[in-house]
């Protein structure tokens, strides 16, 4: 067999970055509707926030640290940060080009504006002073900047003016630099008062900078410029050495918030000696520093997006239906105990998890409720249930991971209200972060004290459920139910990881399960028996897992990746990876769930993870992989929840070998197929299934998923 070389891995970085692109080409395709456009505009630069706070905050330590390395694409921090600059300009360049020359100009025809100061009539002016004056100027916070102030530390990611003037000194002038934050406590866009439909704003920096004079009397103000700090956001707790945990990320969070800084981003028409300024006062270098052509921090543009517009502007109103197994269903114990349940968020409602969790908090019956807690945005549903629960006199357990990145200060807020509340909060293992998402009810029913289990690929929060595709599972089966008591009791208390009956558990066994499954596909192939992998998750990083799939695709494993974000698996390389194809598909909902098929010989078996294959998932976290073991719900998951993705011939994007993704289309006389509207089509009964879970009869054709012939 060929050797694994550096160039059959793809950088990780700037595979990140061809998944950024995906959403900016989401931006820039007239296909979409306007404000959804405007959405996936605003999304790209938070994407890229997150980026630089994390990624390339990492590979500027390692780049100051003595230890040079390649990673396993053969490319140093150094290269790997002069590759991410390159690709990361042209990106921004091409999305303010999009705000520019397309967004901004058909938001003016369909009556949204965005307007500058000169465009503003004597009735806008006296009402924007007015605003000025009530709203904006009690909170300003003027900062020079000279030997008796030196420059301020400011918040990460706030947006500022860098301000220059002169003032009179006795008989000479003197020029001065200061900084105005533009205070986070307002709307950045400042809406103008219509009598009619019309929409128009203007920002918030530019009504500050009109204003200036006022925040400076007695100055002669030169000009003004917007710019923003991005700063190393990452988490650095000593885990051993923090006694109360939650205190230890407290202070990193407020550390947090002056990290150093990794990003300067200012205006176009900023002069160069101003740049230079800010620069050396940053510890920055020129190729920190990006030029904007546009507005600054444009996320903020959201609120153009979420205000109430015509529909033709968004996409087709959805509300995801119950599904059907707990439809006209009063007692989900009932339900669950009849059959295992599959959940497909957000085509099927999250209530239905949320009545679970209501349901035993109020059921006499239920005696304990432990559940793990990740990013639940402090819903007061989910949390509220649990505190009922306590307050009516049950066990509760709450697994809470304070280090969900940058929802730290949340859960750390109402992790403290379900301790007031009477809940037992347990923060996790010691240097493992706890991503798993499970919750174990223990009920006493009419025949037996009886576990029922819900499993996800999701977190348990409502607000995401109705943006992020997931799977969950609602069984009472006594492995399953044995299982999550057991890894509950690993959270919880003092113990060694005992193994599992059904579960795959990362980090202890998950990496190692998942290799030999791929290795009896393998096997399986080269006794010319049915052998197939089909996995969707949201990144492939693993070196060890790419290199078990380029060893099956070379023993004729066809293998189909459905990988929304970084893939470092390079397809499509003779003699190493012919038989693997990687999609990617980026469309109005977030692609979360994990699903990995494997054939074995014609006897499939399906695992629902809360885990992608990388080695975070794998080593670093709680993860917890669980088999489907209806055979109803193993048919509707290969014939729906994968084969509708792997025909998808209009959101699904085609990782070629250069690493670039090419837009799929369909061939002649192949009928144009789009994944997320034909769910919704199947959750609404617009596009009917004849399919084993399903009561309904109709033509929608049911996609098989045979497995390929073997090459001779």
């Amino acid at each position: 067999m060929p050797e694994f070389r550096s160039n059959h891995f793809i950088n990780r970085e700037l595979s990140w970055l061809e998944f950024n692109q995906r959403v900016l080409d989401e931006a820039l395709d007239k296909k979409n509707p306007l404000l959804e456009r405007v959405k996936f505009f605003c999304i790209v630069n938070s994407n890229l926030d997150e980026f630089f706070e994390v990624r390339v905050a990492g590979i500027k330590q390692q780049m100051e640290s003595d230890v040079v390395e390649r990673s396993i694409d053969g490319l140093t921090a150094t290269e790997t940060f002069r590759a991410v600059s390159k690709r990361v300009r042209r990106m921004v360049e091409r999305q303010y080009a999009c705000w520019r020359d397309e967004l901004r100009p058909a938001l003016a025809d369909n009556g949204i504006r965005i307007l500058d100061f000169e465009d503003l009539n004597e009735s806008d002016l006296r009402w924007a002073e007015d605003y000025y004056q009530k709203q904006v100027r009690p909170v300003l916070t003027p900062l020079a900047i000279d030997p008796a102030h030196p420059f301020p530390q400011l918040l990460n990611k706030s947006l500022n003016l860098i301000v220059q003037l002169d003032i009179r000194r006795a008989t000479e002038m003197l020029r001065h630099l200061a900084v105005v934050q533009v205070p986070r406590v307002l709307p950045r866009l400042v809406r103008l008062p219509r009598d009619d439909s019309r929409r128009d704003y203007v920002f918030l920096a530019h009504l500050i900078g009109h204003y200036l004079s006022d925040v400076f009397p007695g100055t002669h103000i030169l000009g003004y410029w917007q710019f923003r700090v991005t700063r190393n956001s990452e988490l650095y707790i000593d885990e051993e050495e923090a006694a109360n945990l939650l205190k230890a990320v407290e202070n990193e969070l407020h550390n947090r918030r002056k990290g150093d800084a990794v990003r300067l981003e200012i205006e176009l028409d900023c002069p160069q000696t101003i740049r230079d300024a800010l620069l050396a006062t940053l510890h920055l270098q020129e190729d920190d520093l990006y030029v904007i052509d546009g507005p600054v921090n444009p996320i903020r543009l959201m609120e153009v997006y979420e205000g109430d517009h015509s529909p033709e502007l968004r996409d087709p109103p959805f509300v995801a239906p119950i599904a059907a197994a707990l439809r006209d269903q009063p007692d989900v114990f009932a339900a669950i105990r009849e059959r295992d349940i599959l959940l497909h968020h957000p085509y099927e409602n999250f209530s239905s998890v949320v009545d679970f969790l209501e349901q035993s908090a109020e059921d006499s019956k239920v005696l304990a409720i432990k559940q793990t807690l990740y990013r639940t945005g402090g819903d007061p549903r989910i949390i509220g249930a649990l505190m009922n629960a306590a307050r009516n006199g049950k066990q509760v357990t709450a697994v809470v991971e304070l280090r969900a990145r940058f929802d730290e200060a949340n859960n750390i807020r109402w992790a403290r209200r379900l301790e007031e509340a009477g809940v037992h909060v347990v923060y996790g293992l010691v240097g493992y972060k706890i991503h798993a998402k499970i919750c174990l009810i223990v009920r006493r029913d009419e025949d037996a004290i009886r576990r029922y289990v819900h499993l996800s690929t999701g977190n348990y929060n409502p607000t995401t459920a109705r943006i992020y595709t997931d799977v969950g599972f609602l069984t009472c089966r006594p492995d399953f139910g044995e299982d999550a008591t057991n890894l509950f009791n690993l959270l919880t208390g003092i113990c060694q990881f005992q193994g599992t009956r059904k579960f795959f558990v990362a980090p202890f066994e998950l990496q190692t399960r998942l290799l030999t499954l791929i290795d009896r596909e393998i096997a399986n192939a080269k006794n010319g028996l049915p052998a197939r992998i089909i996995a969707k998750m949201n990144a492939l990083v693993d070196p060890e897992i790419i290199r078990a799939l380029y060893r099956a695709s070379q023993a004729g494993v066809k293998i189909d990746l459905i990988v929304r974000g970084i893939c470092c698996l390079r397809p499509h390389v003779k003699g190493i990876s012919n038989n693997i194809t990687v999609r990617s598909i980026v469309d109005r909902f977030l692609e979360h769930s994990r699903i990995y098929y494997f054939e074995n010989g014609c006897r499939p078996e399906i695992f629902v993870a809360s885990a992608d294959w990388m080695p975070r998932n794998l080593f670093r976290r709680i993860e917890v992989v669980f088999p489907i073991e209806d055979g109803n719900l193993r048919d509707r998951i290969s014939s729906e929840l994968l084969a509708i993705p792997l025909a998808d011939n209009t959101k699904a994007r085609l990782l070629k070998e250069d690493g670039a993704y090419r837009l799929a289309s369909a061939k002649a006389g192949v009928p144009i197929r789009r994944s997320q509207t034909e769910f919704i089509a199947l959750a609404t009964g617009q596009g009917e299934a004849k399919l084993p879970h399903r009561k309904t009869k109709a033509s929608y054709p049911k996609l098989k998923l045979a497995p390929r012939p073997l090459p001779k």
